[in-house]
Formats: structure tokens, sequence, C-alpha cells
């Protein structure tokens, strides 16, 4: 009867893999409690693996966040018995006085027809517990198609895929995080060209030490393709150092330059810590701006001693933060992209690619190190072209054919824009909180989360981790997030190397996951996508309705 039982729900479900146990406890916020089977290896878990609990009528898909050894007899903690004498003791013991639980945690229903619904209720006592299988894995993520792109495997089960959803990942901003070394390059490399295959936005990369153009070394010395390498026209590269592009062969498009005369007070105002400027500082910016118009900074620097005497004793300004101001400035003397007066406009070049549906990678040759030359030019760049997306916006309300696509703006070192202090003063601070308003998101990659100001995280909507060791990013990094504490354990223990765990608005539940490789295979892949070969069909089971928000 029983075996007729089994052969009935594994009709309904699916053949299952091995059994683990059964649900002894739990809540609905702190999750279940699974005593395993006698015969389960504890030693063959991994907290981030998932289970399914196959209840009379749904589906519980859930993460192991925790793993115990447990007791029905306290005495045996004191007087443990000599099994090293007698092996057979601990056969004895294990399954009836000792035995090993699991903390899991529910993180999706999956209803009749596959149906995927948040996880409002728990399954009864003694319910079975499975590891998850292909199937169950599909059913979640659903299949790759021209919306869905895979950047992944779930832990153990490498042979499925994790899939994510492009138009909601673009749609709102994202974060790529992880300690130094962790490939967070590589992992934002996917990312985008997942982004580029599919045509989901269009990106412009502020591109810090030449990871994403052309072509990059990896760790064994070898050399890997860049975006442009990876898909020629649809990528351009700018770059604010020609020298060093023709040295690293990188076939450039462009060659950006900045005027003295654009440089705005605003401008500086994102480069507050960096260049040490004092609100006092700041204010005569603002003071001499208003006097001398867009020509004020050659003007200054330019200045004889008299002049600035004058300006002393005739305005309201500090004379010490007046000098101090000039020092600063020379510094832009250094960089030689900001020139007295430039020959292209930076800004509309970049805006004609984006227009065209090209993919701007901005290349900062040697500059990538000096990260005043970084701030600037991003600053600078980005609130301009920021400034032609609303007005482009504006300008199409009620005729939707003249919205611009999409825009994703990468930025590396994300917590120098979006620190607590400055994050109102940057435009990146301003886009962060906009949402999908102005259709401009990020994409930031940092190392160190817990330094980007609380309402910049809150608004991030996925975000990609690989480890973190330090328990403030950790936090920071799922703030907000349901079952925050199991998640933490998981995230904390992942391996330093192409492992990762994905959160947020593309995804329809955490999940952990071993990257994909940035490798030949990957490239034909890409190849095969752009060519409309390989696209697997019926992702439907991933969200269901369009208008469904996610679980965040």
């Amino acid at each position: 009867m029983a075996k007729k039982a089994a052969n009935e729900l594994d009709q309904f479900f699916g053949v299952r893999s091995p059994r683990l146990g059964v649900v002894t406890g739990g809540s609905l916020n702190r999750g279940l409690d699974v005593r395993l089977d006698p015969d389960v290896d504890v030693e063959m878990l991994a907290v981030g693996r998932y289970v399914v609990v196959h209840a009379q009528h749904k589906r519980f898909f859930c993460m192991i966040t925790d793993i115990s050894l447990d007791n029905t007899n306290v005495q045996i903690t004191m007087t443990p018995p000599d099994v090293q004498s007698n092996p057979y003791l601990a056969d004895v013991y294990r399954g009836t006085t000792t035995f090993a639980t699991i903390h899991i945690a529910p993180m999706l229903i999956i209803g009749e027809n596959n149906t995927v619904e948040p996880v409002r209720t728990i399954p009864p006592h003694f319910q079975e517990v499975w590891t998850a299988t292909e199937r169950d894995i599909n059913d979640v993520f659903g299949d790759e198609d021209e919306n869905h792109f895979n950047i992944g495997s779930p832990l153990e089960l490498l042979d499925t895929q994790v899939n994510v959803n492009l138009k909601r990942l673009t749609e709102r901003s994202v974060g790529v995080f992880g300690k130094s070394g962790t490939g967070k390059s590589y992992l934002t490399r996917v990312l985008l060209s997942g982004i580029i295959a599919r045509n989901a936005a269009v990106n412009l990369v502020f591109d810090m030490h030449n990871d994403y153009g052309w072509t990059v070394f990896n760790e064994e010395g070898l050399q890997d393709k860049g975006l442009k390498q990876l898909f020629m026209s649809k990528v351009a590269i700018f770059t604010l150092d020609e020298e060093s592009s023709r040295r690293r062969q990188a076939k450039t498009d462009f060659v950006v330059q900045l005027a003295y005369s654009d440089i705005e007070p605003q401008d500086l105002a994102a480069l507050r810590q960096t260049m040490d400027l004092s609100d006092t500082m700041l204010d005569a910016a603002y003071r001499l701006r208003q006097m001398w118009g867009r020509g004020w900074i050659q003007q200054l620097l330019t200045a004889e001693p008299d002049l600035i005497e004058d300006l002393i004793n005739t305005t309201t300004i500090n004379g010490a933060a007046l000098s101090a101001l000039i020092r600063r400035l020379e510094r832009f003397k250094r960089f030689d992209f900001i020139v007295p007066e430039k020959v292209d406009d930076s800004v509309q070049a970049i805006l004609n690619m984006l227009e065209q549906g090209m993919h701007v990678i901005l290349e900062f040759g040697r500059y990538g190190n000096n990260l005043t030359a970084y701030i600037l030019v991003a600053n600078y760049l980005t609130r301009r072209i920021r400034e032609r997306y609303v007005e482009r916006i504006e300008a199409s309300l009620g005729d939707e054919s003249k919205q611009p696509p999409q825009l994703l703006i990468t930025i590396e070192e994300a917590h120098k824009f979006l620190d607590p202090q400055i994050a109102r003063q940057t435009i990146f601070g301003t886009i962060a909180r906009e949402l999908r308003k102005y259709k401009v998101t990020l994409l930031v990659v940092d190392q160190r989360p817990s330094a980007i100001d609380e309402e910049v995280m809150s608004q991030i909507g996925t975000r990609v981790t690989a480890l973190l060791d330090n328990e403030r990013d950790i936090s920071a990094v799922l703030m907000g997030v349901s079952g925050a504490q199991g998640l933490r354990e998981v995230l904390a223990r992942l391996d330093t190397r192409q492992q990762a765990i994905v959160l947020g608005h593309a995804v329809p539940m955490p999940v952990v996951i071993k990257t994909r490789s940035y490798d030949a295979a990957f490239y034909a892949a890409m190849t095969g996508i752009i060519k409309g070969k390989g696209v697997k069909k019926g992702g439907k089971a991933l969200y269901g309705d369009e208008d469904f928000e996610g679980f965040d």
C-alpha cells in the first residue's frame, strides 16, 4: 500500500532524488526543522543546497541554512561511547539516541500546474524532505529564452541553470559585491554579456581598470576576450588615454576630452573626499562660476596675484579657502584629457552611440588608478547624459515610440560615489533613488557595500554577491531581505571563486550559484545567441504574471 502511494506521488511530482528526512517543527518566520534519516551522510550536506518538502498538495522549495547534531539523551554528550574500540556502537546509537538535523528556509511554493507562489504557509509535521532535482530547479527558474539569461548553476546541480529575467534586472539598479579577488569583474562581464546579447538595454561602462573593452589578462596570465571582441559591431570603445589603448592594441572608436569650461562646481562636489574639498572651498567655486561664467577654472588658474588679492578684498570669498582651491585645481593639469578647448563633444558622441543601440565602454588607461580622474569623468558624463535622458523622456510623453532605450550605467568603486556624505550630491545617488522613472539605472561594482548610503542600497533591485567576510558588508547586502539570518550563514561560507548568491528583483528567490565560466564555451554561447541558435523556450514558470513584483 505504501509502495503504491509512493508511486502515485512520483507520478504527480516526478521521480525524486534521495530522501533526507522529515519535518519535525518550525515556523513560517523561523524556518523548518528536519530530522535526517539514519542513513543520510550529514557530511555530504552543505548550507546553500536546495531541498524540497513534498507536502500533500504542494512542493515547498527550501534552502538549507544550518546543520546540527542532536540527541535524545543529554547523558550521551557527557559520557560518549568508545566507538574507537567498538565501531559497532556508532551504528547502534545513530538514528536512535543520536541524530542530525538541518534547518531549512522555505523560499517558494510550487503548486499544481507548476505555478510559483510566495510562501504564506508551512507544511504539516512529518512531511518528507528530498534533495531538489533538476525538475524542481527548472520549475522555479524556467528555461533560458529571449528574456532570460543563464548566469550559472545551483551548487551540486551543475546540469541545471539559474536564469535571470533581464528586463527586471535592468529596470532597477543592480549591485555586484564581493571582497577583493572573488571575481567581481568576471561576474559583471557575464551579466553585461547577457544584456548585450539579448538587447535588454544599452550599456555605458566606466571601465576603471580596462577590464571590459578589448581584452584582459586572467589569473593564469592568459588573455580573455573583452566585450568588444565578443560583440564587435554592438560595442564601441571610448578612451581617455589613446596612448594606452594603442599600446594594448585596443581598437578604439573615440577619444574623450573635457574642456575646463565644461567643469562645473557640481562636478567638484563629487570630489569632496578625494580632493579634500571643504564647504568653504566649494562655496568659493560656486561664487567664481557666478562671477566669471563657464571659463572660471581656467581664469582662476592663470590669474595674477593682484587679481587674487582683489578678489579677496572685494568679495566675501575666504582667502585661505581660495588659495587651497587653486592648489587643488592645479591637479587637473596632470590630466591630458582636460584641454582648454575640446575638438568634439564627448557627451553627444556617447549619446549618438547609445541611441543607435550601441554599448559604450569608456577605458581610463593610465588614469584608472587615479580616483580623482575616475570620479570626475564618470560624474561629469553621467550628469549630462542623464539630463538629456530626462529631456527626451519628457518630450516623449504621449508617444512611447520616441522614448530612448533603457540605459544601464556601470561604475566600479561605487562607494566613492555613493558614500552617505556625498550620495545626495552626486548624480549616481540621484539615479539610484529615481528607480526606473527616467529609464536610467546603475550597475554598481564594489567590495565595501557597507560604505554605500543605506537609502541607495535599499533601491538596488538585484544583488549578485560573492564572498564577503566583513559583518557590516554582509548586513548591508542583506538589508531588507526576508530570511536574512539564514542567508547570512550561506553568504559567509561561499568559496572564494566562482560562487555567488543572487537575490532580488530579477530572480524569484535567493539562489546560490556556481557562476558561468568566462571561457571559450561562453564565447560560443554568446555567438549562438546572436545568431539565434540554442535558445530554449518555455520560461513561463519563472514569474507568471508580468506585473508580479517578486519576493524581495
